[in-house]
Protein backbone atom coordinates (compact mmCIF):
# COMPACT_ATOMS: atom_id res chain seq x y z
CA UNK A 1 0.00 0.00 0.00
CA UNK A 2 1.12 3.90 -0.72
CA UNK A 3 2.25 5.40 2.44
CA UNK A 4 0.78 8.71 3.50
CA UNK A 5 2.20 10.71 6.75
CA UNK A 6 1.05 14.28 7.81
CA UNK A 7 3.13 16.23 5.53
CA UNK A 8 0.79 14.85 2.71
CA UNK A 9 -0.86 17.89 2.98
CA UNK A 10 -0.70 21.97 1.71
CA UNK A 11 2.17 23.76 3.34
CA UNK A 12 -1.90 26.54 4.20
CA UNK A 13 -3.29 23.78 6.10
CA UNK A 14 -0.06 23.53 8.45
CA UNK A 15 0.31 27.37 8.86
CA UNK A 16 -3.52 28.14 9.54
CA UNK A 17 -3.09 25.37 12.00
CA UNK A 18 0.03 27.10 13.84
CA UNK A 19 -2.34 30.15 14.51
CA UNK A 20 -5.38 28.11 15.73
CA UNK A 21 -2.61 26.73 18.30
CA UNK A 22 -1.00 29.44 19.28
CA UNK A 23 -3.77 31.29 19.81
CA UNK A 24 -5.74 28.52 22.23
CA UNK A 25 -7.87 26.77 19.51
CA UNK A 26 -6.97 23.55 19.95
CA UNK A 27 -9.75 22.03 21.43
CA UNK A 28 -12.59 24.26 19.31
CA UNK A 29 -14.77 21.44 17.48
CA UNK A 30 -15.58 22.30 13.87
CA UNK A 31 -17.49 21.29 10.99
CA UNK A 32 -16.68 20.90 7.53
CA UNK A 33 -19.12 19.70 4.27
CA UNK A 34 -17.08 17.90 1.80
CA UNK A 35 -19.40 18.22 -1.76
CA UNK A 36 -19.12 19.03 -5.65
CA UNK A 37 -20.66 21.91 -7.39
CA UNK A 38 -20.58 20.52 -10.98
CA UNK A 39 -21.32 17.00 -12.48
CA UNK A 40 -17.85 15.40 -14.70
CA UNK A 41 -18.35 14.72 -18.02
CA UNK A 42 -21.67 16.19 -19.00
CA UNK A 43 -23.52 13.47 -17.18
CA UNK A 44 -26.74 12.79 -15.42
CA UNK A 45 -24.72 11.15 -11.63
CA UNK A 46 -21.32 10.94 -10.12
CA UNK A 47 -20.35 7.54 -8.16
CA UNK A 48 -18.78 8.33 -5.14
CA UNK A 49 -15.53 6.76 -4.13
CA UNK A 50 -12.05 6.29 -2.16
CA UNK A 51 -14.44 6.46 1.41
CA UNK A 52 -12.63 3.05 3.02
CA UNK A 53 -9.06 4.63 1.56
CA UNK A 54 -9.34 7.65 3.10
CA UNK A 55 -10.59 5.96 6.82
CA UNK A 56 -7.59 3.61 6.63
CA UNK A 57 -5.29 6.61 6.16
CA UNK A 58 -7.10 8.77 9.09
CA UNK A 59 -7.01 6.10 11.38
CA UNK A 60 -3.02 5.85 11.10
CA UNK A 61 -2.31 9.19 10.42
CA UNK A 62 0.84 11.19 11.81
CA UNK A 63 3.84 13.03 11.57
CA UNK A 64 6.79 10.80 11.69
CA UNK A 65 10.62 12.12 13.31
CA UNK A 66 11.50 12.64 9.93
CA UNK A 67 8.37 15.05 9.09
CA UNK A 68 8.81 17.21 12.05
CA UNK A 69 12.60 17.67 11.04
CA UNK A 70 11.46 18.70 7.78
CA UNK A 71 9.12 21.26 9.56
CA UNK A 72 10.92 22.36 11.41
CA UNK A 73 13.25 24.00 8.33
CA UNK A 74 9.91 25.81 7.36
CA UNK A 75 10.43 28.26 10.35
CA UNK A 76 7.00 26.58 12.15
CA UNK A 77 7.26 27.27 16.10
CA UNK A 78 8.74 24.58 18.04
CA UNK A 79 6.07 24.46 20.51
CA UNK A 80 3.25 23.45 17.54
CA UNK A 81 5.85 20.79 16.15
CA UNK A 82 5.34 19.28 19.45
CA UNK A 83 1.79 19.21 19.55
CA UNK A 84 2.22 17.62 15.79
CA UNK A 85 4.63 15.03 17.44
CA UNK A 86 1.58 13.84 19.05
CA UNK A 87 -1.23 14.28 16.29
CA UNK A 88 -3.53 12.00 16.02
CA UNK A 89 -6.84 12.58 13.98
CA UNK A 90 -9.91 11.74 16.69
CA UNK A 91 -12.62 13.21 15.15
CA UNK A 92 -15.99 11.66 13.66
CA UNK A 93 -17.01 11.71 10.44
CA UNK A 94 -20.30 11.14 8.31
CA UNK A 95 -20.53 9.86 4.92
CA UNK A 96 -22.64 8.45 2.00
CA UNK A 97 -22.22 4.93 1.49
CA UNK A 98 -19.51 4.24 -0.50
CA UNK A 99 -20.32 3.27 -4.22
CA UNK A 100 -23.82 5.66 -3.87
CA UNK A 101 -25.04 7.66 -6.57
CA UNK A 102 -24.35 11.72 -5.69
CA UNK A 103 -25.14 14.70 -7.05
CA UNK A 104 -23.89 18.90 -6.72
CA UNK A 105 -24.74 20.96 -3.98
CA UNK A 106 -25.22 18.23 -1.58
CA UNK A 107 -22.97 17.31 1.26
CA UNK A 108 -21.53 14.30 0.86
CA UNK A 109 -18.97 13.48 4.19
CA UNK A 110 -19.27 15.37 6.90
CA UNK A 111 -16.01 15.83 9.29
CA UNK A 112 -16.39 17.06 12.72
CA UNK A 113 -13.00 17.26 14.90
CA UNK A 114 -11.23 19.98 16.23
CA UNK A 115 -10.54 23.16 14.00
CA UNK A 116 -6.55 21.84 14.08
CA UNK A 117 -7.10 17.91 13.05
CA UNK A 118 -10.38 18.82 10.92
CA UNK A 119 -8.02 21.37 9.06
CA UNK A 120 -5.30 19.25 8.45
CA UNK A 121 -6.56 16.51 6.81
CA UNK A 122 -8.66 18.94 4.28
CA UNK A 123 -6.02 18.40 1.26
CA UNK A 124 -5.98 14.46 1.95
CA UNK A 125 -9.38 13.97 2.24
CA UNK A 126 -10.04 16.23 -1.50
CA UNK A 127 -7.27 14.37 -2.79
CA UNK A 128 -8.19 11.03 -2.30
CA UNK A 129 -12.31 11.48 -2.77
CA UNK A 130 -11.99 14.26 -5.57
CA UNK A 131 -9.82 11.05 -7.71
CA UNK A 132 -11.44 8.34 -6.93
CA UNK A 133 -15.12 9.44 -7.20
CA UNK A 134 -13.86 11.51 -11.03
CA UNK A 135 -12.55 7.96 -11.86
CA UNK A 136 -15.49 6.00 -10.55
CA UNK A 137 -17.89 7.88 -12.76
CA UNK A 138 -16.21 7.49 -15.89
CA UNK A 139 -15.65 3.79 -15.07
CA UNK A 140 -19.47 3.94 -14.64
CA UNK A 141 -20.18 5.87 -17.71
CA UNK A 142 -18.33 3.13 -19.71
CA UNK A 143 -19.96 0.01 -17.97
CA UNK A 144 -23.28 1.48 -19.10
CA UNK A 145 -22.36 1.53 -22.28
CA UNK A 146 -20.31 -1.39 -22.46
CA UNK A 147 -23.68 -3.40 -21.35
CA UNK A 148 -22.40 -6.38 -19.41
CA UNK A 149 -19.18 -6.87 -21.31
CA UNK A 150 -16.28 -7.12 -19.97
CA UNK A 151 -14.00 -4.05 -18.95
CA UNK A 152 -10.75 -4.07 -18.51
CA UNK A 153 -8.43 -1.46 -16.45
CA UNK A 154 -4.59 -1.00 -19.06
CA UNK A 155 -3.99 2.30 -17.88
CA UNK A 156 -1.15 2.65 -15.18
CA UNK A 157 1.55 3.28 -17.84
CA UNK A 158 -0.62 6.34 -19.04
CA UNK A 159 -1.51 7.82 -15.31
CA UNK A 160 -0.25 10.81 -13.89
CA UNK A 161 2.03 9.12 -11.59
CA UNK A 162 0.60 7.08 -8.45
CA UNK A 163 -2.55 7.90 -9.54
CA UNK A 164 -2.69 5.43 -11.42
CA UNK A 165 -2.57 2.86 -8.23
CA UNK A 166 -6.36 4.27 -6.77
CA UNK A 167 -7.49 4.65 -10.56
CA UNK A 168 -7.56 0.95 -10.77
CA UNK A 169 -9.33 0.39 -7.41
CA UNK A 170 -12.20 3.26 -8.37
CA UNK A 171 -12.21 2.14 -12.06
CA UNK A 172 -13.91 -1.31 -10.40
CA UNK A 173 -16.35 0.68 -8.24
CA UNK A 174 -17.68 2.27 -11.25
CA UNK A 175 -18.24 -1.33 -12.41
CA UNK A 176 -15.22 -2.69 -14.36
CA UNK A 177 -13.89 -6.15 -13.78
CA UNK A 178 -10.27 -6.49 -13.99
CA UNK A 179 -7.00 -4.86 -14.22
CA UNK A 180 -3.88 -4.67 -15.52
CA UNK A 181 -2.02 -3.28 -12.48
CA UNK A 182 -0.77 -5.92 -10.46
CA UNK A 183 -0.18 -3.80 -7.35
CA UNK A 184 -3.85 -2.90 -7.46
CA UNK A 185 -4.82 -6.53 -8.14
CA UNK A 186 -2.43 -7.41 -5.04
CA UNK A 187 -3.50 -5.13 -2.64
CA UNK A 188 -7.50 -4.70 -2.88
CA UNK A 189 -8.66 -7.95 -4.67
CA UNK A 190 -8.97 -7.23 -7.88
CA UNK A 191 -8.45 -10.20 -11.09
CA UNK A 192 -5.67 -9.24 -12.63
CA UNK A 193 -5.15 -9.98 -16.64
CA UNK A 194 -3.02 -9.38 -19.05
CA UNK A 195 -1.15 -10.89 -21.55
CA UNK A 196 1.48 -9.81 -24.48
CA UNK A 197 2.84 -6.88 -26.44
CA UNK A 198 3.78 -6.17 -30.11
CA UNK A 199 7.73 -6.17 -28.95
CA UNK A 200 6.58 -9.78 -27.70
CA UNK A 201 6.17 -10.92 -31.26
CA UNK A 202 8.80 -8.78 -32.94
CA UNK A 203 11.12 -10.67 -30.92
CA UNK A 204 10.44 -13.35 -32.93
CA UNK A 205 11.82 -14.00 -36.62
CA UNK A 206 7.87 -15.24 -37.43
CA UNK A 207 4.56 -14.48 -35.60
CA UNK A 208 3.19 -17.99 -35.36
CA UNK A 209 6.22 -19.39 -33.56
CA UNK A 210 5.74 -16.60 -30.84
CA UNK A 211 2.04 -17.57 -30.50
CA UNK A 212 3.02 -21.06 -30.31
CA UNK A 213 5.87 -20.48 -27.18
CA UNK A 214 3.40 -18.07 -25.45
CA UNK A 215 0.21 -20.85 -25.50
CA UNK A 216 2.68 -23.47 -24.76
CA UNK A 217 3.69 -21.52 -21.61
CA UNK A 218 0.26 -20.15 -20.84
CA UNK A 219 -2.12 -23.00 -22.35
CA UNK A 220 -4.96 -21.85 -19.93
CA UNK A 221 -4.99 -18.24 -20.62
CA UNK A 222 -3.86 -17.27 -24.24
CA UNK A 223 -5.09 -14.06 -25.77
CA UNK A 224 -3.44 -13.71 -28.66
CA UNK A 225 -2.14 -9.91 -30.33
CA UNK A 226 -3.04 -10.33 -33.65
CA UNK A 227 -2.07 -6.79 -34.97
CA UNK A 228 1.47 -6.85 -35.07
CA UNK A 229 1.98 -7.41 -38.98
CA UNK A 230 -1.49 -7.95 -40.69
CA UNK A 231 -4.33 -8.56 -38.76
CA UNK A 232 -6.66 -10.06 -41.42
CA UNK A 233 -4.12 -11.52 -43.78
CA UNK A 234 -1.52 -12.59 -40.46
CA UNK A 235 -2.79 -12.38 -37.87
CA UNK A 236 -6.11 -14.19 -37.59
CA UNK A 237 -4.95 -16.94 -39.94
CA UNK A 238 -2.15 -17.84 -37.24
CA UNK A 239 -4.31 -17.46 -34.40
CA UNK A 240 -6.95 -20.07 -36.00
CA UNK A 241 -3.53 -22.61 -36.26
CA UNK A 242 -2.75 -21.69 -33.06
CA UNK A 243 -6.69 -22.51 -31.71
CA UNK A 244 -6.70 -25.82 -33.61
CA UNK A 245 -3.43 -26.67 -32.54
CA UNK A 246 -4.20 -26.04 -28.60
CA UNK A 247 -7.37 -27.86 -29.43
CA UNK A 248 -5.55 -31.25 -30.54
CA UNK A 249 -3.64 -30.37 -26.82
CA UNK A 250 -6.88 -30.44 -24.59
CA UNK A 251 -6.85 -26.56 -24.16
CA UNK A 252 -8.71 -23.60 -26.05
CA UNK A 253 -7.64 -20.17 -27.08
CA UNK A 254 -8.94 -17.85 -24.86
CA UNK A 255 -9.37 -14.76 -26.97
CA UNK A 256 -7.69 -12.34 -29.15
CA UNK A 257 -6.56 -8.50 -28.98
CA UNK A 258 -7.51 -5.76 -31.65
CA UNK A 259 -5.07 -2.68 -30.75
CA UNK A 260 -5.16 -0.78 -34.09
CA UNK A 261 -7.24 0.20 -37.32
CA UNK A 262 -10.76 0.02 -37.63
CA UNK A 263 -12.37 -2.35 -35.16
CA UNK A 264 -15.67 -2.37 -35.56
CA UNK A 265 -14.80 -3.41 -39.00
CA UNK A 266 -12.25 -6.20 -38.12
CA UNK A 267 -14.22 -7.15 -35.36
CA UNK A 268 -16.87 -8.06 -37.63
CA UNK A 269 -14.17 -9.90 -40.25
CA UNK A 270 -12.59 -11.36 -37.16
CA UNK A 271 -15.66 -13.10 -35.90
CA UNK A 272 -16.66 -14.35 -39.49
CA UNK A 273 -13.09 -16.02 -39.79
CA UNK A 274 -13.16 -17.51 -36.19
CA UNK A 275 -16.48 -18.52 -36.35
CA UNK A 276 -15.93 -20.48 -40.02
CA UNK A 277 -13.51 -22.37 -38.19
CA UNK A 278 -15.95 -23.60 -35.34
CA UNK A 279 -14.14 -21.30 -33.30
CA UNK A 280 -16.89 -19.50 -31.98
CA UNK A 281 -15.65 -19.60 -28.26
CA UNK A 282 -12.89 -17.54 -29.22
CA UNK A 283 -13.36 -14.18 -27.55
CA UNK A 284 -12.40 -10.79 -29.20
CA UNK A 285 -11.00 -8.28 -26.76
CA UNK A 286 -10.30 -4.62 -28.68
CA UNK A 287 -8.30 -1.24 -26.85
CA UNK A 288 -6.74 1.45 -27.99
CA UNK A 289 -7.38 5.11 -26.74
CA UNK A 290 -11.08 3.74 -26.01
CA UNK A 291 -13.66 5.87 -23.97
CA UNK A 292 -17.51 5.56 -23.14
CA UNK A 293 -17.87 7.70 -26.67
CA UNK A 294 -16.19 4.76 -28.89
CA UNK A 295 -17.54 1.90 -27.14
CA UNK A 296 -20.98 3.39 -27.84
CA UNK A 297 -20.22 3.61 -31.51
CA UNK A 298 -18.82 0.40 -31.56
CA UNK A 299 -21.71 -1.75 -29.85
CA UNK A 300 -24.26 0.88 -32.26
CA UNK A 301 -22.47 -0.57 -34.99
CA UNK A 302 -22.92 -3.80 -33.56
CA UNK A 303 -19.38 -5.26 -33.45
CA UNK A 304 -18.88 -8.55 -32.06
CA UNK A 305 -16.95 -7.39 -28.82
CA UNK A 306 -16.84 -9.07 -26.06
CA UNK A 307 -13.85 -7.49 -24.35
CA UNK A 308 -12.84 -3.49 -23.86
CA UNK A 309 -9.49 -2.79 -22.61
CA UNK A 310 -9.62 0.67 -21.18
CA UNK A 311 -6.18 2.72 -20.14
CA UNK A 312 -5.81 6.80 -20.96
CA UNK A 313 -9.05 7.99 -21.10
CA UNK A 314 -10.40 5.87 -17.96
CA UNK A 315 -7.43 6.68 -15.66
CA UNK A 316 -6.92 10.39 -16.20
CA UNK A 317 -10.62 11.48 -16.11
CA UNK A 318 -10.14 12.44 -19.70
CA UNK A 319 -12.02 15.07 -20.46
CA UNK A 320 -12.16 16.72 -16.97
CA UNK A 321 -9.08 15.46 -15.50
CA UNK A 322 -10.42 16.90 -12.23
CA UNK A 323 -13.34 16.88 -10.00
CA UNK A 324 -14.16 20.25 -8.06
CA UNK A 325 -14.77 18.80 -4.91
CA UNK A 326 -14.84 21.13 -1.81
CA UNK A 327 -14.09 21.13 1.86
CA UNK A 328 -16.14 23.95 3.56
CA UNK A 329 -16.84 25.20 7.00
CA UNK A 330 -20.20 24.82 8.05
CA UNK A 331 -20.03 25.43 12.05
CA UNK A 332 -17.37 26.48 14.34
CA UNK A 333 -17.49 27.77 17.95
CA UNK A 334 -20.95 26.54 18.63
CA UNK A 335 -22.29 28.60 15.61
CA UNK A 336 -23.37 28.31 12.34
CA UNK A 337 -20.77 29.63 9.51
CA UNK A 338 -21.27 30.49 6.37
CA UNK A 339 -19.24 31.94 2.83
CA UNK A 340 -20.36 34.42 0.98
CA UNK A 341 -19.61 34.95 -2.64
CA UNK A 342 -20.74 37.27 -5.71
CA UNK A 343 -21.43 33.91 -7.51
CA UNK A 344 -24.24 32.91 -5.59
CA UNK A 345 -23.39 29.07 -6.40
CA UNK A 346 -20.74 29.78 -3.93
CA UNK A 347 -22.65 30.93 -1.04
CA UNK A 348 -22.30 27.46 1.07
CA UNK A 349 -25.14 26.13 3.28
CA UNK A 350 -24.70 26.66 7.08
CA UNK A 351 -24.92 24.13 10.39
CA UNK A 352 -24.85 20.56 10.86
CA UNK A 353 -26.47 19.12 7.73
CA UNK A 354 -28.13 15.86 6.90
CA UNK A 355 -29.28 14.34 3.39
CA UNK A 356 -32.48 12.42 2.46
CA UNK A 357 -33.74 11.34 -0.96
CA UNK A 358 -36.78 10.35 -1.85
CA UNK A 359 -37.66 6.84 -2.77
CA UNK A 360 -40.76 5.31 -4.72
CA UNK A 361 -42.69 2.58 -2.94
CA UNK A 362 -40.14 0.40 -4.58
CA UNK A 363 -37.50 2.30 -3.21
CA UNK A 364 -36.43 3.68 -6.87
CA UNK A 365 -34.75 7.14 -6.55
CA UNK A 366 -37.46 10.11 -7.46
CA UNK A 367 -35.09 12.46 -8.83
CA UNK A 368 -35.04 14.16 -6.25
CA UNK A 369 -32.49 15.32 -2.39
CA UNK A 370 -32.96 17.54 0.34
CA UNK A 371 -30.48 18.75 2.32
CA UNK A 372 -31.29 19.85 5.89
CA UNK A 373 -30.90 20.61 9.28
CA UNK A 374 -29.09 17.52 11.17
CA UNK A 375 -32.25 17.43 13.34
CA UNK A 376 -34.79 16.91 10.60
CA UNK A 377 -36.38 13.90 10.37
CA UNK A 378 -38.96 14.59 7.98
CA UNK A 379 -38.90 17.60 5.68
CA UNK A 380 -42.13 18.60 4.46
CA UNK A 381 -40.62 21.21 1.39
CA UNK A 382 -37.94 21.54 -0.52
CA UNK A 383 -36.49 24.86 -1.72
CA UNK A 384 -34.31 25.17 -5.09
CA UNK A 385 -30.48 26.57 -3.78
CA UNK A 386 -30.87 30.42 -5.31
CA UNK A 387 -34.53 30.77 -6.76
CA UNK A 388 -37.07 30.92 -4.07
CA UNK A 389 -39.91 31.14 -6.49
CA UNK A 390 -39.06 26.98 -6.91
CA UNK A 391 -40.52 24.72 -4.19
CA UNK A 392 -41.28 21.03 -3.88
CA UNK A 393 -43.47 19.65 -1.73
CA UNK A 394 -42.21 16.28 -0.30
CA UNK A 395 -44.17 15.44 2.55
CA UNK A 396 -45.74 11.99 1.01
CA UNK A 397 -42.25 11.02 -0.13
CA UNK A 398 -40.23 8.09 1.28
CA UNK A 399 -37.08 9.49 2.49
CA UNK A 400 -33.97 7.61 3.28
CA UNK A 401 -31.30 9.42 4.99
CA UNK A 402 -27.56 8.86 3.05
CA UNK A 403 -25.41 10.49 5.75
CA UNK A 404 -24.08 7.70 8.15
CA UNK A 405 -21.91 7.65 10.89
CA UNK A 406 -18.40 5.94 9.84
CA UNK A 407 -15.66 7.14 12.27
CA UNK A 408 -16.02 8.02 15.63
CA UNK A 409 -12.97 9.63 17.79
CA UNK A 410 -10.76 8.45 14.98
CA UNK A 411 -11.63 4.91 15.18
CA UNK A 412 -14.01 3.29 11.89
CA UNK A 413 -17.15 2.17 13.17
CA UNK A 414 -17.59 -0.69 10.59
CA UNK A 415 -15.59 -3.98 8.88
CA UNK A 416 -14.33 -3.29 6.08
CA UNK A 417 -16.50 -4.06 2.96
CA UNK A 418 -14.20 -5.74 -0.12
CA UNK A 419 -14.18 -3.92 -3.18
CA UNK A 420 -16.34 -6.03 -4.90
CA UNK A 421 -18.92 -5.70 -2.07
CA UNK A 422 -18.67 -1.75 -2.44
CA UNK A 423 -19.00 -2.67 -6.72
CA UNK A 424 -21.68 -4.44 -6.32
CA UNK A 425 -23.62 -1.69 -3.82
CA UNK A 426 -23.12 0.54 -6.15
CA UNK A 427 -24.29 -1.57 -8.96
CA UNK A 428 -27.43 -1.87 -6.96
CA UNK A 429 -27.99 2.19 -6.53
CA UNK A 430 -27.35 2.89 -10.06
CA UNK A 431 -30.33 0.67 -11.03
CA UNK A 432 -32.22 2.36 -9.43
CA UNK A 433 -31.35 5.85 -10.97
CA UNK A 434 -34.21 6.16 -13.24
CA UNK A 435 -33.13 5.90 -16.93
CA UNK A 436 -33.50 9.87 -18.06
CA UNK A 437 -30.77 10.70 -15.66
CA UNK A 438 -28.41 7.82 -17.29
CA UNK A 439 -28.98 8.97 -20.69
CA UNK A 440 -26.06 9.40 -23.03
CA UNK A 441 -26.64 12.85 -24.58
CA UNK A 442 -28.68 15.51 -22.52
CA UNK A 443 -29.50 13.64 -18.52
CA UNK A 444 -32.33 14.79 -17.14
CA UNK A 445 -31.38 17.26 -14.47
CA UNK A 446 -31.21 15.27 -10.64
CA UNK A 447 -33.44 17.90 -8.59
CA UNK A 448 -31.03 19.12 -5.21
CA UNK A 449 -33.29 21.51 -2.85
CA UNK A 450 -32.75 22.88 0.74
CA UNK A 451 -35.34 22.55 3.11
CA UNK A 452 -37.35 25.30 4.54
CA UNK A 453 -35.20 25.42 8.05
CA UNK A 454 -32.47 25.51 6.60
CA UNK A 455 -33.25 28.17 4.04
CA UNK A 456 -34.37 30.35 6.72
CA UNK A 457 -30.99 30.11 8.82
CA UNK A 458 -29.00 30.19 5.47
CA UNK A 459 -30.92 33.58 4.23
CA UNK A 460 -30.69 34.76 8.17
CA UNK A 461 -27.03 34.64 8.00
CA UNK A 462 -26.75 36.40 4.36
CA UNK A 463 -28.70 39.34 6.22
CA UNK A 464 -26.51 39.44 9.29
CA UNK A 465 -23.30 39.85 7.10
CA UNK A 466 -24.82 42.03 4.92
CA UNK A 467 -25.67 44.51 7.69
CA UNK A 468 -22.39 44.07 9.17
Amino acid sequence: MISFSGTYTDQYQLTMGQVYFLKGHTHDTAVFDYFFRKLPFEGGYAIFAGLQDLLNILKDLSFTEEDIKFLGTLGLDQEYLEYLKKFKFRGTIYSAKEGDIIFPGEPVVRVEANIIEAQLIETLLLNILNFQTLIATKASRMSVQAKGRTLIDFGLRRAQGLGGYHASRAAVVGGFDATSNTAAGRDFGIPVSGTMAHSFIQSYDDELTAFRDFAEIHPNNTILLVDTYDTLKSGIPNAITMAHEMEKKGHKLKGIRLDSGDLAYLARKTREMLDKEGLNYVKISVSNQLDEHLIKSLLDQEAPIDIFGVGTNLVTGNPDSALDGVYKLSFFDNKPRIKLSETISKVTLPHKKQVFRMLDKEGNFLGADVVCMQEEKDPEMMFHPFDPLKFLSIAEDQKEALLHKVMENGKILEEPKSLQEIATFSKERLAKLPQEFKRFFNPHLYKVGISLRLKEERDRLIQEHKIK
